[in-house]
Parts: structure tokens; sequence; C-alpha cells
């Protein structure tokens, strides 16, 4: 049988991007000839997308390392690579996307919301696209760029109209055998439920869709039992439907349920404080007298719904109430939209002293310096003036490099040779 996963980290890795090529088309009068280099296909990113079809993450508990397609090398006659695949990873409606920090990066709650955590490599282009005014014939082209690699933290809420509540063992499973086409375990010992259930109620005009909570006991909030596992998912539900047992399984009494139950909510959140509810008093049935629940109700100004999850005694009245609860919800509060995190792009550069060498690191340096050969005097005073432009040269003498230091952008070590301003271009 497969397990219920509500939380995993896994590592991705987008595509690599795939190299240029430097290509020529011989010509007679033009030793070189003309430039036909195809450049490289960029790599697929990896994306996390909202599936309504999709109920767990068992998946990437078994398999939690994914990298996207990598794209392909162009070749000459101005043959571009192929560009690889995205990875699409599909997630239940109500999955939570967070940094290692736990940051959080999206909150995917409708089909097809989607956030990109691994953007693939950038192709590298060829000496064909490479052409330019004062380059007629380049004799080097552009290395592709690695995937980016993260990891995250995939958390699934559940996306619940109603969420059922109370001890183990409450009826809660049984109940919603009755109103939808849930089919959970269910017998007479503590913990029988020991993942979520989600079925659809339809009744009358109301159809929603309710949540059997595995059962809390004290101290839940702290991590005690297994209900503290998954009061995550009590979260989502606009109403709770309390169930108190009356029966001897249960050492506390009703009363004491009911303070235990909504003590462990507010502890776990204290906006759970002030969820709509609606209290039902389960395994009916077994009584022959109802009467002193309902004065402790009218006491506490609770309305109580004595309900047998086995005869279907007051279980309408039960849904009506709940149905009705979830209706007022909807009218006072908007439907709650997804979240994604745009977060500001990265500095182009930074400039530190690391022992006895400067090193410029960031993607757009690394990107300047990203040539097939940089012997090739050529491909070097392309890449200079690349990094003159992006301001390192600039940036290294602001930080204090003199000429003879050596300089590391990535795997390059080059010496740093500053430019006399009054040296002619």
């Amino acid at each position: 049988m497969a397990s219920f996963v509500d939380q995993v980290v896994i590592h991705v890795r987008g595509g690599s991007g795939g190299a240029g090529v430097a290509s020529f088309k011989r010509q007679k009068g033009k030793p070189r000839g003309k430039p036909i280099g195809g450049s490289g296909g960029s790599g697929g990113s990896v994306i996390v997308a909202a599936d309504s079809s999709v109920s767990t993450l068992l998946r990437y508990a078994r398999k939690p390392h994914w990298k996207a397609e990598s794209g392909t090398h162009g070749e000459g006659d101005l043959r571009h690579g192929r560009v690889g695949e995205d990875l699409v990873l599909p997630v239940p409606l109500g999955t939570l996307v967070r940094d290692p920090d736990g940051t959080l990066l999206a909150d995917l709650v409708e089909p097809g919301q989607q956030i990109r955590i691994a953007t693939g490599g950038r192709a590298g282009r060829g000496n064909a696209a490479l052409v330019s005014r004062s380059r007629k014939a380049p004799s080097f082209a552009e290395q592709g760029e690695y995937g980016e690699e993260a990891s995250v933290v995939l958390e699934l809420k559940l996306i619940a109209d109603a969420a059922l509540v109370g001890y183990p063992n409450a009826g809660k499973s049984t109940l919603i055998s009755r109103v939808s086409e849930a089919k959970p375990k269910i017998a007479d010992y503590p913990f029988t439920t020991l993942t979520p259930n989600l079925g659809v109620v339809a009744f009358d005009e109301y159809e929603f869709v309710m949540a059997d909570i595995p059962g809390l006991v004290e101290g839940a909030a702290e991590g005690r039992g297994l209900g503290h596992e998954f009061l995550r998912h009590v979260e989502r539900a606009r109403v709770l439907v309390i169930l108190l047992d009356p029966t001897t399984l249960q050492t506390d009494s009703v009363q004491q349920q009911y303070e235990v139950l909504v003590a462990e909510l507010e502890r776990h959140s204290p906006e759970l404080a002030g969820r709509r509810r609606v209290v039902a008093l389960s395994k009916a049935d077994t009584l022959d007298d109802h009467t002193e629940y309902l004065q402790w109700a009218g006491e506490k100004e609770i309305e109580l719904y004595p309900i047998s999850g086995i005869t279907g005694s007051g279980v309408n009245a039960l849904l009506y109430a709940i149905g009705s609860e979830i209706e007022g919800h909807l009218r006072e509060a908007p439907e709650r939209a997804g979240f994604i995190l745009h977060r500001p792009l990265p500095e182009a550069f930074t400039v530190s002293r690391i022992g006895e060498e400067w090193v410029v690191s960031g993607k757009a340096a690394e990107r300047a310096v990203n040539l097939d050969d940089l012997t090739v005097a050529q491909a070097a005073d392309f890449a200079a003036g690349r990094l003159a432009r992006l301001g390192v040269d600039e940036a290294l003498a602001n930080a204090g490099a003199e000429a003879g230091d050596d300089v590391r952008i990535g795997d390059i070590v080059f010496t740093y040779d500053p430019k006399d301003e009054d040296e002619p271009e």
C-alpha cells in the first residue's frame, strides 16, 4: 500500500546549455572563409507545477534527485543545437515550495500554477552569431553554461472545505465514509487513520470537500501522538468540524475533549481559534439520552449536533450546518490565491580577496569569459572588452588590485593589467 508523504526535500538541476562552434566555409581568395558555426541549444529548466490529478509527494520521497534535459551542441553549416526540454514536476494542489532556510517561494493552490526552481543553462553562440562590424570572421565561439542547481522543500497542506477534528477513534472515518466516496480504514482502536482522507460531499444544493484528519491528543501541537504531523492540513480548511465521542473508548469526557481539541488548535496556530466551527456528538446511537450533553453545549453557547455515522441519524442536519458555514466563510473571505515569490536578480558580479587572489564572482562575469579558447588573441580581446564594459576593471581598481595581481573568474586565472587612461583605444 502506498504511503502518504506530505513533506520532502528534492535536489534539482537545470539542463546544461550546448556549446557553439567555430566553423568556416572555405572560399577562394579568403583564407579563413565565411563564419558558419552554429549555436548550441539552451538547457531545460526544472518547474514545479500544481496538478489536480496528483495526491501525494511519494514519488519525490522515493526519488529526490531530478535533472532537466541538456541542450545539444551547435555544428558547422549553421546547424544549431536542439533546446533541452523543461522538466515539469507535478505536485498536489496545496503544495508549498520553500528554500532550505524556510523562505516561502510559492503556494500552489490552483491547477497549472507553477514556479521555476532551477533555470537551464544558456547556450553558447557559434562564431556566425558573433560577427560584428569590427569582427568580420571570429575564430572563437562561446561555451554553453551549466544549469542552475537548487534544493527545495515541498510541503503539502490539503485543500479542504471542512476538516474533521477529534480524538483517535472518535468516528471521523465512519462519518466521511458515509457522506462521501472516501474509503478510509475503520476499526475500534486508536490511530486507525494514519493518513488524511479526502472525500467529496454532495448533499442537496451543497457540494464540498471534507478531510478526515488523524486523531489529535493532548500535546499534539508540541509533538505528542500522531496528530501533530497532520495539524498543518487543518490550516486551509474553511470550517472545522469537531467530533466528540461520548463512549467509554475515550478516557476524557466530552467536555474535556472539546477543551483539549480547541486548545491544541490554538497552540498550533492562533488564527485557528477564530475559524468557523461545527460541533457534533458522535456515536449518538450508543446513548439512551442526550440531555446531559445538550445542556452542557447550551451553557457554552455551542450548537451541538448528535449524529451516528452507523445509522445516519442526525447526519443530514450536520451536513446542512457545515454547508451553511462554508457558504458564510466564502461570503466573508475572498478565495485564497496562490503565491509566487519573484526574487530580485542577483548582482552582476562581486569582487573579493581570497588569499593571494582577487576573485570575481557572478554569472555575468563568468559569462564574459565563457569562450571556447581564450588562448586565441581575438577571443582574449573579446573577453577583456566584455569585462571592461561590465565594470570589472574599475571594481578591481577600487578594491585595491594592482598590476600583476592574479584574478580568478570561475576556473580561469589571469594577470590584472589595468589599462593606462592615456593609452589610445
